[in-house]
């Protein structure tokens, strides 16, 4: 009943309709989608966008950087504005800022921020001169921020910054995870002058549940089995996998693996499956992340709704002081990385 709806309102819409989805979705909503992707494709598909209405199928900081990144008169519409994301909420915009001048009245520090970032996140990096970055670009992000302060704060997410420095070759004396308890009182920017990246202490809460045990289980039991896994991972994870790197990066790898290869994939586990059914030549497994809950609160039920109601007060509204400084950090990525 909803599938026949939706494909009613999409052909009725037109052009006027973009429906984008997150490689995580569920294939019930990939399947009625216009464009499928990573954060970093997402991102920069938005500015050449002709529709008028905009579907972002996925969680609440994706459709924030689509009205970010939107020309006016252009609507952003969430199917479920309840689809938040865990890691993105461990870095409120209040106390980014409270840490962000304190640790500047000392020394000169670039802000940098995966995109799995609230809007006030993304507009603090405009603010101070940095940037925000996708696990497809998070590499030459960190190179370009080092370059133009005596250091980085890289947030939200702990594992990404640490993987990260790591292909960079940065030395783990000169990486400190933040203590961000009590307010940011617990930071003395004396103690950090030596440091070149700083990281907060965020985590995704899907990738977070893959440990070294799953990987050491599949390599003992399984030697000829390749290992891929997200750039979220633990480092103990990475290190241990024979490729880590984004969603895209994860696709590419299984469909450049020969057939009959075995592969376990570390990452949420609706890609996983799709990949599987994409490639039936190759043997696909999870290797246990699961599913993020958020992103399953996107369902036929609430697109459907969405698409029978869009109307401009049940769009996405971001604070229009925020957009100038978001803006500003999210086009200095397109323009570094792509």
């Amino acid at each position: 009943m909803h599938n026949e709806q939706i494909r009613l309102l999409k052909k009725k819409y037109g052009s006027d309709l973009a429906i984008l989805a997150h490689h995580y979705q569920n294939d019930s909503i990939v399947e009625h989608a216009d464009l499928v992707g990573d954060s970093l494709q997402l991102a920069a598909a938005i500015p050449d966008l002709k529709a008028r209405y905009i579907v972002f199928c996925g969680v609440d900081f994706m459709a924030e950087t689509a009205v970010v990144l939107a020309r006016p008169g252009q609507l952003v519409f969430s199917p479920d504005p309840g689809a938040t994301c865990v890691m993105a909420d461990m870095a409120p915009g209040s106390l980014v800022s409270t840490i962000l001048e304190k640790l500047n009245s000392h020394q000169k520090v670039v802000p940098l921020a995966y995109v799995n970032s609230s809007v006030e996140i993304k507009a603090l990096c405009g603010h101070y001169g940095g940037s925000v970055c996708t696990s497809s670009n998070a590499s030459r992000m960190l190179e370009w921020a080092l370059d133009r302060g005596d250091k980085v704060l890289f947030l939200p997410d702990k594992n990404l910054g640490r993987n990260t420095a790591a292909k960079a070759g940065l030395d783990k004396k000169s990486i400190e995870i933040l203590d961000v308890r009590q307010g940011g009182r617990l930071i003395d920017p004396m103690t950090l002058s030596r440091k070149k990246l700083l990281l907060w202490p965020g985590v995704c809460a899907v990738h977070f549940r893959l440990k070294k045990d799953h990987v050491a289980t599949v390599t003992s039991q399984e030697p000829q089995a390749r290992i891929v896994v997200h750039p979220e991972c633990h480092p103990l994870v990475v290190d241990k996998a024979h490729e880590a790197g984004s969603t895209s990066r994860i696709i590419a790898f299984v469909r450049d693996a020969d057939p009959g290869t075995t592969i376990y994939i570390g990452t949420e586990d609706n890609l996983v499956l799709r990949l599987k059914s994409r490639f039936p030549d190759k043997n696909i497994f999870p290797l246990g992340a699961g599913y993020c809950s958020n992103m399953a609160k996107i369902n036929l039920a609430n697109l459907c709704a969405c698409l029978e109601n869009l109307d401009p007060k049940q769009a996405v509204r971001i604070s229009r002081d925020l957009i100038p400084n978001a803006r500003k950090a999210v086009q200095t990525m397109l323009e570094v990385s792509t």
